[in-house]
Formats: C-alpha cells, sequence, structure tokens
C-alpha cells in the first residue's frame, strides 16, 4: 500500500496552518508551524502571488493531507461524491469523515490519523463484530467499532479510554469506553465537520 513517508510536519508549514498529524505534539511549542511558520525549502519566504489554479490546487492538497490520501484514492472519492445527489463538497467531506481510520481518530482511540490507520491494518478493531484491517473501509449509521478482546490490555488502549472523557467527540459519534467501543450515530452535516477547508474550491478544481 503506498503512502507519505517523508516528514509530515513539512505538509503542515507548506500549507501554513495546523493540519494535527502529529497528534499531541500539534497542541505544544514543539509544532513545527509555530517554529518555523513558512514553507519548507529555499526561498521559502519570498512573498509570492497566488494564482486562482493555485488557490485551488492547495486546498484540494490540504484535504488529501489531513486525511492522509495519496492523489488516485482522492479522486474516486471525488467521482463517487460527483455521483451522488446533493452538494458534491459536502458529500466527498462526508465519504473522507466516515472512512474508518478517520472515525477511530474522532472517537479519540488514535491519537492521529496515521496511528490510526496502523492500528487497523494490525488488526486491532472490530466492526460490527466482524474483524476490519482496511483503514479505507466506509462505515454507515449504527455500525458498532470495538477493539477487539486480545487488545484491550495494550497500554496504548488502556489509555486511551481514560482520557476519552476530557476529548470532544462529534455528535454523530458516540464513544463507549467501558466497553471499548464507538457508534457512528449518523452521517455527519457540514457543522458537525471541524476541518479548515472550503470544499467548494475542491470541486472546482476538478471541475476546471
Amino acid at each position: 500500500m503506498a503512502r507519505y513517508t517523508d516528514p509530515v510536519c513539512k505538509l503542515c508549514r507548506r500549507e501554513g496552518v495546523k493540519l494535527f498529524l502529529k497528534g499531541d505534539r500539534c497542541f505544544t511549542p514543539k509544532c513545527a508551524v509555530e517554529r518555523r511558520p513558512y514553507p519548507p525549502g529555499p526561498q521559502s519566504q519570498r512573498r509570492r502571488k497566488v494564482s486562482e489554479y493555485s488557490l485551488r490546487l492547495r486546498e484540494k492538497q490540504k484535504a488529501r493531507n489531513i486525511y492522509g490520501i495519496l492523489e488516485r484514492q482522492f479522486r474516486r472519492y471525488f467521482a463517487e461524491a460527483l455521483r451522488t445527489p446533493g452538494q458534491t463538497g459536502l458529500r466527498l467531506l462526508q465519504i473522507l469523515e466516515t472512512r474508518v481510520d478517520n472515525v477511530i481518530y474522532r472517537l479519540g482511540f488514535a491519537d492521529s490519523r496515521a496511528q490510526a490507520r496502523q492500528l487497523i491494518t494490525h488488526g486491532h478493531f472490530e466492526v460490527n463484530g466482524r474483524k476490519l484491517d482496511v483503514p479505507s473501509a466506509q462505515l454507515k449509521p449504527n455500525d458498532v467499532i470495538t477493539v477487539r478482546e486480545r487488545s484491550r490490555h495494550m497500554d496504548h488502549f488502556k489509555t486511551a479510554m481514560e482520557q476519552i472523557g476530557r476529548k470532544t467527540i462529534p455528535g454523530w459519534l458516540s464513544a463507549d469506553p467501558a466497553n471499548f467501543a464507538g457508534r457512528v450515530l449518523a452521517v455527519p452535516e457540514r457543522a458537525d465537520i471541524d476541518v479548515s477547508l472550503q470544499e467548494q474550491l475542491i470541486v472546482e478544481f476538478y471541475s476546471r
């Protein structure tokens, strides 16, 4: 499976905003955006004129980087959103949000989406009672995600369940830390998705 392997803090610096790719580190002074608030590379602090194309490209790249998705798969998601009735931009975000790796991150079972993907591929989760090791699997309302019985003794999950009460869980999800479980209550609406994206610019990028 192809994936991005370079330092993820460069992605945040390139976009000029925190994408929260490093978990708790993003909330500390060690955050790369706070230490070096300019794009990586030589002459990166030079002010450049931003074209209309560049504006839309950067928004698309920001969405890809936030959710950790490569270009080919992102194009497939956009094509699926385009075929679905309703607002294409909102539908695209709903597809991205209901991926199982994002749901596990949103529930607080992982500190980042990258960590969630690793935990999934290592076989630590079940969905509706069945083992799931595909991070891109789509979830539907009433799907139940649980940590597998054999994984609940791990320090990571014990700590995660203790800290869930201090985290903000989106309203379209519910967490049950006592049973190492979470549930999808509904498909998220735009107000429920707290990502700093202008999805219409993404639609315009692919529609040009």
